[in-house]
């Protein structure tokens, strides 16, 4: 079994980016991440592509499409990954696979979509795929209704009205965006346009307005992961503590829908597994799809007890300048949420906090991280603790 370490990464832009097609978006984040990691395409032994796609383009099956503009990478393994909105994490453990089997040095880890060729409402279609078909492909609003009607509805009918922590969660995220180059928007919204439902900020689903979303974007993230002893700048050199995956029932039916057990086992797993609490961890990368999501991940990673995650926002502690920054990097409330992508840029955000590597986002103290990242309702839930070397 090899130790594994992030040794270099690159990231697009996110957003509405219709002056480039997703083979040069994913071929562009390729060849910058093999360069920063210091290697050359022929380095490279195997490639591990995240993309959902759904039916948001008309081109699948990618695994190769890489090759076209990088014949270098010719003849090696390349396989494609799909775990609904955990898919670019899924790729992340692919070659993660590879390396501790001794089957590659280096793996290339590529997370790329492109959303923003569909309308909303077209796009609401594909990503309410990732629900249970038989019982909630009907739910009024698409993915938002799922976490908008029965999610946020369910936590507030048992713990009370928590539109003051959630427009606080979004307000943070956005504040924190402003900082992210790659960001799809960079404005600090404010507490008061996200409480108040407004023209600009209409409700979407429930209790949840457009603040409380993330946005429909296209972007592209890489990484390469290494053998820990053959990573050839230390300069980039991030090491893998542990992983977990914890999968759970697909219909909410099935499960308490407020409870997210599968985020709190993965959480568990991976911090006993690494030897840690979540209190040894400077930053978390969490997936914040809605601030409902953020809110309830809080008591999942056991920064709150159930019913309480608001005093965790409220009280500032999941603040940059608070016991446990959440989203550094602004999440993906401000950075935006291209499905496939979303995994692997969560990954490339820790990693250049680790480094020293983040520009205006880096935080004071940021030596041990801890990135969660879900697929559907808290259905696939992936969670890794990462230090700098």
């Amino acid at each position: 079994m090899s130790k594994a370490s992030i040794s270099g990464w690159a990231h697009s832009k996110f957003g509405k980016l219709d002056a480039i097609d997703s083979e040069t978006l994913l071929t562009e984040v390729a060849r910058e991440s093999i360069s920063h990691a210091g290697l050359t395409p022929e380095d490279i032994d195997s490639i591990h592509i995240g993309h959902f796609n759904g039916g948001f383009l008309y081109q699948d099956f990618p695994s190769s499409l890489v090759f076209n503009a990088i014949p270098e990478l010719r003849f090696k393994p390349a396989v494609r990954l799909e775990n609904a909105c955990a898919t670019g994490s899924a790729a992340i453990h692919s070659g993660l696979d590879a390396i501790s089997a001794g089957r590659s040095r280096h793996a290339l880890i590529i997370g790329y979509e492109k959303m923003t060729e569909l309308s909303t409402p077209e796009v609401g279609k594909v990503l309410l795929k990732c629900s249970y078909a038989k019982e909630e492909a009907d739910v009024s609003g698409g993915f938002a209704g799922i976490f908008g009607n029965i999610i946020a509805h369910h936590y507030f009918e048992r713990y009370g009205d928590n539109l003051d922590a959630l427009a606080a969660i979004a307000a943070k995220n956005h504040e924190n965006g402003v900082h992210n180059p790659y960001a799809h928007l960079r404005k600090d919204l404010g507490f008061d346009f996200c409480r108040q439902e407004s023209e600009k900020n209409p409700i979407v689903a429930g209790q949840l307005k457009r603040s409380d979303c993330s946005m429909v974007s296209d972007g592209a993230a890489a990484v390469v992961i290494s053998r820990s002893n053959q990573v050839p700048n230390q300069e980039n050199r991030v090491d893998f503590m542990a992983t977990s995956q914890i999968n759970d029932y697909l219909p909410l039916g099935k499960r308490d829908p407020i409870e997210f057990m599968g985020a709190r086992l993965a959480w568990q797993k991976a911090l006993g597994d690494a030897g840690m609490r979540l209190s040894d961890l400077s930053f978390v990368e969490t997936h914040d799809c809605f601030t409902i999501a953020e809110l309830i991940e809080y008591e999942a990673m056991g920064l709150a007890k159930p019913g309480e995650g608001a005093r965790v926002i409220l009280d500032g502690i999941s603040r940059k300048d608070g016991r446990l920054p959440v989203n550094p990097s602004g999440g993906l409330k401000s950075k935006g949420h291209p499905i496939g992508a979303t995994g692997v840029s969560m990954h490339v955000m820790a990693a250049m906090q680790l480094s020293g590597q983040a520009g205006p986002m880096q935080l004071d103290r940021a030596d041990t991280a801890g990135v969660f990242n879900m697929g559907g309702a808290a259905v696939a839930n992936y969670v890794s603790i990462l230090r700098k070397s």
